[in-house]
């Protein structure tokens, strides 16, 4: 397995940090050459991954990071649609703007559309591909402080069927992986604001979420690498039938058939 992916070129967005720098790592150690793409520049960069600056929320910024992924690969094997997250208010549907809910399709949504219609005329000409999408759980667990995240999420796994349909034919695979409470960067900063908005402290407020998904059966969150574990499976050869699915990693937390 350490050489799986030799000679396969990879972009992972949302790549520095939580979930998308545990697929990075995982990727690079399979063998593959990876670049990793954030709004921020990181504190480091692991040795031998490529960064590429880029806010893929915005049009301007999938373009760029679309012109610098083929300046360096001259195409794409795989690409994991990593980036997303909320940060609106978590006071409920009340408290929440238009711009909240543009700003995170933008990020959830439109991010993966943009960058996969760039993309995939490229797979198409090589007749092959990968396309994995990270959802959430909470498509399916909608959260009442968490709105257009929900929304955006199952809106993504929809997309994500249709599109894996459409482009089977040509030789291109496309999953969507919806990871449950993982124990990321983003997922503390989100306690952190339940704790301040409900006046309680950060361990509380860690309660209060896994109480709202219905508990987690395992007793604990997801570690990222374990969600960039299945990441990996869909985006190798181990996965060569599955197409147009979404795989559930959440310790038992959705209970229903």
């Amino acid at each position: 397995m350490r050489k799986e992916f030799a000679g396969q070129r990879a972009l992972v967005t949302g790549g520095t940090r939580g979930i998308g720098k545990a697929i990075v790592q995982r990727l690079q150690a399979g063998g593959a050459e990876v670049i990793a793409a954030a709004r921020s520049l990181p504190e480091a960069i692991p040795e031998g991954t490529g960064f590429i600056q880029a806010d893929v929320s915005l049009p301007e910024g999938v373009d760029h990071l679309v012109r610098e992924t083929l300046r360096a690969f001259g195409g794409l094997d795989i690409l994991i649609n990593n980036v997303g997250g909320s940060s609106t208010s978590t006071a409920g549907a009340l408290a929440l703007t238009d711009e909240d809910w543009q700003t995170t399709f933008n990020a959830n949504l439109f991010s993966a559309v943009r960058l996969d219609r760039e993309f995939l005329p490229y797979m198409v000409e090589q007749e092959h591909g990968v396309i994995v999408h990270i959802s959430s759980i909470q498509r399916s667990l909608p959260g009442k402080m968490t709105m257009p995240y929900s929304a955006a999420k199952a809106a993504l796994v929809n997309y994500s069927k249709n599109i894996a349909t459409q482009f089977g034919p040509k030789g291109i695979r496309i999953n969507a992986l919806a990871p449950g409470f993982t124990e990321t960067e983003a997922a503390e900063r989100l306690i952190d604001r339940m704790a301040e908005q409900a006046g309680t402290d950060y361990l509380a407020a860690r309660r209060q979420l896994m109480d709202e998904l219905g508990g987690i059966p395992l007793g604990r969150p997801a570690k990222p690498e374990e969600i960039a574990e299945l990441a990996a499976f869909l985006a190798s050869g181990r996965a060569s039938y599955i197409t147009g699915c979404e795989y559930i990693i959440d310790g038992g937390t959705i209970r229903t058939i």
